[in-house]
């Protein structure tokens, strides 16, 4: 059987659509974010990065990715680890500064964030950091907090760090895409990653309902790294009507998890830097200070 007896094309979405035998990169039918992706690598203008006063330099903007190493910085220095200190620069993908030389250089791969430490451990030239869950291990070795040294808590911790990096994809790229961004409503992919995320929650709902955090009783990078993506969808404050329509209410375990983290000093700081909508949200973040004078809606 032929691939169009299959596969009707007159069934397909658009009607009638077959894919070409190569395929060619055409911008305009990328949908809300076809200015931002692209089938090659590489920068696509000169620009150096800033950099700021502190050891640490962030270049991110406030995603759940972005979110997530922004939480840890202010949970450490929530723990008085006063080197921890932090500039974090507001990279605009929306304007391509992802694609500036700078940027390329910290991450290849041209996506938020991105960490330069011009202090690392043993000295020397700065290390970069990219990948938001190879940025939240780096920083709990470097100071010894929030990952166990305990066998079994260090690799459950990992465990689920690991599960939140290869999941959230179907989250965000997959449901979010087609249930909130995508140019047309396409119901089989819709299906398919409401079907994966609901799947996604229950896995995470029943481990729950047996520890206080995903590494059991202990409040870990696992729980930074998960707690934006799904915490933020718990509380339908992701993809427009999501919440109802997935009815992330059901998940108690996760209902109570995510308000217990909402709950930190940390976690709610973390969550207002490199954004520029939403009360208090800071665009850059250099100071503690700058906390003091976030946007008021």
């Amino acid at each position: 059987m032929s691939d169009e007896e299959k596969f009707p094309p007159e069934k397909n979405l658009p009607a009638g659509y077959v894919p070409p035998k190569v395929w060619t990169w055409d911008q305009e039918s990328g949908g809300t974010f076809a200015s931002i992706n692209r089938p090659i690598a590489g920068s696509t203008h000169d620009k150096e990065l800033p950099v700021g006063k502190h050891p640490h330099q962030l270049y991110s903007l406030g995603t759940p990715n972005g979110v997530k190493v922004t939480i840890m910085f202010e949970e450490l220095l929530e723990l008085e680890y006063s080197d921890a200190e932090y500039d974090a620069w507001r990279i605009d993908i929306g304007k391509g500064d992802q694609f500036g030389s700078g940027f390329v250089e910290v991450n290849p791969n041209s996506k938020i964030p991105a960490l330069l430490d011009h202090a690392p451990k043993g000295g020397g030239s700065p290390v970069r950091v990219f990948e938001s869950g190879s940025i939240l291990f780096y920083l709990a070795e470097k100071f010894g907090a929030f990952l166990s040294t305990d066998l079994r808590i260090r690799t459950e911790t990992m465990n689920w760090l690991m599960w939140q990096m290869g999941s959230a994809p179907f989250l965000g790229g997959g449901f979010g895409h087609f249930y909130q961004y995508a140019p047309m409503k396409i119901e089989y992919a819709i299906n398919r990653y409401a079907m994966e995320v609901k799947r996604q929650m229950d896995v995470l709902d029943k481990h729950l309902s047996g520890h206080e955090f995903l590494a059991g009783g202990e409040y870990s990078i696992a729980d930074m790294a998960v707690w934006p993506w799904y915490g933020r969808l718990a509380l339908g404050g992701a993809y427009g009507e999501s919440g109802k329509f997935l009815e992330v209410e059901k998940y108690e375990h996760v209902q109570r998890w995510t308000k217990q983290i909402g709950g930190r000093p940390g976690a709610q700081r973390g969550s207002l830097v490199n954004r520029t909508e939403g009360k208090g949200a800071i665009a850059e973040r250099h100071d503690a200070s700058d906390f003091d004078n976030g946007a008021e809606s």
